[in-house]
């Protein structure tokens, strides 16, 4: 075994429990410098939702991803949060084509991927590649590890030694080279993953969407993967965009974060900046749950308590769509006037009519989010 938990060549797969690596640590949180990679406007997914037997009428939408923007540098990792159900898979894979976009550009190195037909977008997707939240899910059963790897080689034409690509995709993500023999059924959780991580790099891509990578596995397994990720961004200098809901696995990967809910962002800042000061009421939300490892602090700091259940994408709310949860609603604007995601400070975005004033304590957490009555819940952090 190595030093970081992976079998040498010629050995059997690692256990999911071998010599997991250090627990996470954050990241500067500065935005990695470069021309941007990735650039997406108003991008929406709705699914129409229809009814009848025969004679099928369209009768609403889901509106899954209902207009963002955001821009990806390349080198960077970009991480999307947000609670189940709030539209980041769907925003990841739209953004891969792999669903249809209702409406909306998304711009790859300089090319709108809109306007591309079949052939010019299987040729574009070799720049660009997706890790799926269960890699069993999204291996083939009856196809060996061999078969998987070599299938995206054969299909773009790669034009060197296939076997002797596989042996190296395999050596990369920690795997030994008698793995390529196997079935993925074979494998642990933490194994198979490596397997998907090996077929996404396969073809050296620019781009990888990396939806919920780790949530299916273990927690010292999250590790290895984590930073085998981190490894590979180093060495292959990739791009990511990170969709995950465990806020401790975006920190640590993340350069910029976006949080996302109910299909649109509430707020993007550089990761270190967001976790230290929250602007928009979701994210404090958000943040306000993340337990502190320390009893005292913990017993004492404020706590944000949400109320009532994510709305349904199909009804969103009027005017902020937030504000039937929101702790820091107020009488006015949040149900009428729905707020713009806009630069409050440089690089700090959120779509908040209150955030300036969220922020320096003028209006504080109410009560209830039914109450706009201005009443603090729990007690002032400790700092």
């Amino acid at each position: 075994m190595t030093s970081d938990g992976r079998a040498d060549p010629g050995g059997p797969p690692p256990p999911d429990g071998a010599a997991a690596s250090a627990g996470p640590a954050p990241s500067n949180g500065a935005a990695v410098p470069g021309e941007p990679l990735l650039s997406v406007r108003g991008l929406k997914v709705h699914f129409p939702i229809r009814k009848g037997t025969l004679l099928q009428r369209v009768v609403g939408h889901v509106r899954a991803v209902d207009g963002v923007d955001l821009e990806v540098r390349r080198g960077m990792t970009y991480g999307l949060v947000g609670e189940s159900g709030c539209g980041k898979s769907t925003l990841g894979k739209a953004v891969l084509r792999l669903v249809e976009p209702t409406a909306g550009t998304v711009v790859f190195d300089g090319v709108d991927l809109g306007g591309q037909g079949p052939e010019p977008m299987r040729r574009l997707r070799r720049n660009m590649q997706m890790v799926f939240q269960d890699p069993l899910a999204s291996l083939d059963p009856r196809q060996s590890v061999e078969s998987a790897l070599t299938e995206p080689l054969r299909a773009h034409g790669f034009p060197g030694d296939r076997q002797g690509r596989v042996r190296e995709l395999l050596d990369i993500v920690g795997l030994p080279a008698g793995a390529a023999g196997r079935y993925p059924h074979e494998f642990s959780g933490g194994q198979r993953q490596r397997v998907g991580i090996a077929r996404a790099i396969a073809l050296n891509p620019d781009l990888i969407i990396a939806d919920e990578p780790v949530s299916a596995l273990d927690v010292s397994i999250q590790a290895q993967i984590v930073n085998l990720l981190e490894d590979l961004q180093e060495q292959l200098g990739l791009t990511y965009v990170v969709v995950a809901h465990d806020l401790a696995v975006v920190r640590h990967v993340s350069d910029v974060i976006g949080v996302m809910y109910l299909g649109a962002l509430v707020e993007e800042a550089p990761s270190d900046e967001l976790y230290a000061e929250p602007l928009h009421p979701y994210t404090i939300a958000l943040m306000s749950a993340i337990p502190i490892p320390d009893p005292e602090v913990e017993e004492r700091r404020r706590r944000i308590l949400l109320t009532g259940d994510l709305p349904s994408p199909v009804d969103v709310p009027s005017g902020c769509r937030f504000h039937t949860r929101c702790p820091f609603r107020q009488p006015t604007r949040c149900a009428e006037e729905s707020p713009d995601l806009r630069e409050m400070r440089p690089g700090r975005k959120v779509a908040c009519h209150w955030a300036e004033e969220i922020a320096t304590g003028t209006i504080r957490a109410a009560a209830s989010a039914q109450d706009p009555t201005a009443t603090e819940v729990g007690t002032p952090a400790v700092k």
